[in-house]
């Protein structure tokens, strides 16, 4: 049995376990005449966020004045969670072993997915009713969770804190998170069906769903069995296509001709201002450059929306240091003077388009000709693209808006074009890393695992010109620099410190096969009791660490290790047997007491 399973039946079990897989928590932020926004209520009532939290959930919450929006909002924001908050829970780090990069849980930082309703009211002072209901959650869920808010809302804006503590409460009996497998989700009178992309999965399965794979009700099941519909109505089930694929030719119709830029950019992690007519323009924006590298995951940090209110506002905004590797989504005009020193600064302007026309594109310009007084959209940079620009995606786009073709349509195809170009930047590096890995019969139940070779950008530029992206793509440009300049970025560090996990693993599992399939007991039949005992310690951390490590080995490969153990620790001594086990709760040891016990 893997030394951690205990442990994540224990995590599934504590209260809100399922709610918590997906959400931190449900907050309502309204705006008070004498507070300015503050947090009104917040689901389940025992989750407790810090005041600097709060603080940031509040502003984040609200559109600025700037952009004097009627009617009903939605739009994402991502905040720093507070230094000394517990890490991701265990269940989280088993679903991240398993689910796409870019979809993993995060450990630092929490999403809002924010619905925002603001309208005329006399009965209230201000003249309006503002409020924001605001989901919490570490996962980067933006469609999901922007169609359970949509699901959501008119019941509570009308019922407000019934409706909601009836909501969590039916979300709490959602399947546990696992990608891969299609996932029934019951809510109000509604049954969404989802499916969480897994690692190395080709792009655009199909959601579809099995007998066996549902987790949550079958489509044939009815209130009366799941006593989660309300009204004892029939749901109407809905199928979403993606958790988180954004309108990616939405958000870049006004930068069709900068894509290649734009792509590397992103990549290469640099700083970059995404300047917005609105939070909903400015997060989406942000989400689809952040999602353009995938299935590379974005190691900068990015904020989808940005205020002035903002805790890292000054940390992001001094002078006395180059700008970090980061992407800001603001809409407040202010942020033109304190980023006029930003190297790249993306400047949208509204998208008033009829149907059929292309939209205007925008045109480069220095980031000195960035003014407050000059509302003109812009790309403001002085970056030359490594890449030459894909001018047959272009025409196809163009030719596509021309004949009127449907956004999602024309959203594949970008995604399509991203994928193909980050795969064949990114396989070079896959096929290098793995010449790094040792080989398998260097792997004995005698020594330690070897060593994984040091990655060495000199030994990887040697082999681009006969294995390089010009293989796959048919972009030409200077693809030697692009990986010069990438080396230098957060995304090379992150990459490679995921992929030599992922490597250390590897070898860790085989070395604990190859110890399985050793005669040990045939070892210690001359040994020294010292020498069992010190075996039979190695073997336990051995254990622990491939527990740690979150190995995907066979259960029958733990199972014979500490089968193993006792059939080594069968010749020693009691005492012997007790000294071990006091070692074992001493080092939190306990799963393996049971392993030398009893003898």
């Amino acid at each position: 049995m893997n030394p951690l399973d205990c442990e994540e039946l224990a995590d599934r079990r504590r209260p809100w376990a399922r709610f918590s897989s997906w959400l931190e928590c449900v907050c309502v932020v309204t705006f008070d005449l004498e507070l300015g926004q503050a947090i009104e209520l917040v689901y389940p009532p025992d989750v407790k966020l810090t005041e600097k939290e709060k603080s940031s959930l509040c502003y984040l919450s609200f559109p600025d004045s700037y952009s004097g929006s009627i009617g009903d909002t939605q739009f994402s924001f991502r905040m720093r969670q507070s230094v000394g908050r517990s890490r991701s829970r265990l269940a989280d780090d088993v679903y991240n072993r398993d689910a796409a990069a870019a979809l993993q849980s995060e450990a630092s930082h929490f999403y809002g997915y924010v619905y925002f309703r603001q309208v005329k009211d006399v009965s209230v002072k201000r003249g309006y009713f503002q409020k924001s209901l605001v989901l919490v959650s570490r996962l980067p869920f933006v469609q999901l969770f922007y169609a359970v808010l949509h699901v959501v809302a008119a019941d509570f804006f009308h019922q407000s804190e019934p409706s909601l503590e009836t909501v969590c409460k039916q979300m709490d009996r959602w399947p546990f998170l696992a990608p891969g497998l299609t996932l029934t989700l019951p809510l109000m009178d509604v049954v969404l069906q989802v499916r969480i992309p897994c690692q190395n999965e080709k792009a655009g399965s199909p959601v579809r769903a099995t007998a066996k794979e549902s987790l949550g009700i079958s489509s044939n099941s009815s209130s009366r069995n799941t006593g989660t519909f309300m009204n004892n109505a029939v749901p109407t089930r809905t199928l979403l296509p993606s958790v988180h694929e954004l309108d990616l030719f939405r958000c870049f119709q006004s930068v069709l001709i900068h894509l290649q830029m734009l792509w590397e950019l992103a990549l290469l992690g640099e700083p970059l201002v995404i300047m917005a007519p609105s939070p909903t323009v400015s997060s989406e924006t942000v989400l689809a450059l952040v999602s353009s590298i995938a299935p590379l995951k974005f190691c900068c940090d990015f904020r989808p929306y940005f205020t002035i209110h903002d805790s890292e506002f000054r940390e992001y905004t001094t002078k006395t240091q180059a700008p970090p590797n980061v992407i800001l989504g603001v809409t407040n005009p202010f942020f033109i003077k304190t980023f006029h020193n930003w190297p790249h600064v993306l400047r949208l302007g509204e998208t008033t388009k009829m149907l059929g026309d292309v939209p205007k594109q925008l045109k480069v310009k220095k980031v000195a000709k960035l003014k407050t007084l000059d509302p003109k959209p812009g790309v403001f940079t002085a970056y030359k693209s490594f890449l030459l620009k894909d001018k047959v995606l272009i025409k196809r786009l163009l030719k596509g808006i021309q004949r009127q073709r449907p956004s999602e349509v024309q959203s594949a195809i970008l995604r399509r074009h991203f994928l193909e170009l980050t795969q064949s930047f990114i396989i070079p590096l896959e096929r290098y890393m793995a010449s790094l890995m040792p080989l398998q019969r260097s792997v004995t139940p005698w020594k330690t695992p070897p060593q994984i070779r040091p990655f060495s950008q000199d030994e990887f530029m040697s082999v681009l010109e006969r294995g390089g992206p010009q293989l796959t793509s048919a972009l030409r440009g200077d693809w030697t620099g692009l990986y010069r300049k990438f080396f230098k970025s957060p995304n090379f560090d992150g990459w490679y410190r995921h992929r030599h996990r992922e490597m250390t693993r590897k070898l860790e599992s085989l070395h604990l096969e190859v110890i399985c399939e050793a005669d040990l007991l045939g070892w210690t039949l001359d040994k020294s009791e010292v020498e069992i005992v010190d075996l039979i310690l190695k073997l336990r951390e051995k254990l622990l660490k491939a527990g740690r490590l979150q190995l995907q080995v066979k259960d029958d490969i733990f199972n014979k290790l500490e089968s193993l153990i006792t059939s080594i620790g069968s010749s020693l001594p009691q005492d012997l047997h007790d000294v071990l086990n006091a070692h074992a709760r001493t080092r939190n040891h306990s799963h393996y007491i049971r392993a030398t016990a009893g003898q």
